[in-house]
């Protein structure tokens, strides 16, 4: 159900994009909906329809102590802080989530990423803020190995670092973190240890 009558761009540079929406009430009645996009004018997914991930965020177990997890802690300007994150970023061009999550692992951490395979209702994407962005991001399990030295963008602030699942509890309850890396955190604390990503296998009979 289409509930604006037009779109008209505001802002536009190579990050984010500002748009102006005339938007419906359910009577009908018109008013100003502001909100932000990764995508140009024509590939909004208002306009589209279209669900489909700009991002991916990693859950990188390591490959020789599945009992750990690989973290960041970055600065992030909006927030004034460092916070706790999973490794993420966009996806590029024509790659696939997982080849992105390959990459963006590399870049951020240094280490080799091997994604898993799982039920399709973990690695769809989803919406992450849907207030004020139409963006979608799909989650990347897998296994990390093979740290080498990571060279960061000049505009990064990382902190690379590996949490056993006491340490992650501690920085759930303690420390400031993105709502992303919490949710995912909660799956693998629940999970079995001896088979960390027995979440993603689907339903159980």
């Amino acid at each position: 159900m289409k509930k604006y009558t037009g779109i008209e761009t505001i802002h536009e540079n190579p990050h984010l994009n500002f748009y102006h929406m005339d938007a419906l009430t359910d009577s009908g009645r018109v008013f100003d909906y502001y909100f932000v996009s990764r995508n140009k004018r024509d590939r909004l997914k208002a306009e589209t329809g279209e669900l489909r991930a700009e991002g991916v965020e990693i859950f990188p177990l390591l490959k020789e102590d599945p009992d750990r997890i690989v973290l960041i802690r970055q600065y992030r300007y909006p927030v004034g802080g460092y916070i706790y994150e999973l490794p993420a970023g966009l996806i590029d061009g024509d790659e696939t989530p997982e080849e992105a999550a390959v990459r963006e692992m590399k870049e951020e951490t240094g280490y080799d990423f091997v994604p898993v395979e799982g039920d399709s209702a973990f690695r769809r994407p989803f919406y992450m803020g849907q207030g004020y962005t139409d963006e979608a991001c799909c989650a990347v399990f897998g296994y990390a190995s093979g740290k080498t030295e990571r060279k960061p963008e000049d505009t990064e602030s990382i902190e690379v670092l590996t949490a056993d699942r006491k340490e992650l509890r501690r920085i759930l309850r303690e420390k400031r973190a993105s709502l992303r890396m919490a949710y995912l955190s909660m799956a693998y604390l629940s999970s079995d240890p001896g088979d960390p990503f027995n979440f993603l296998k689907g339903e159980r009979t």
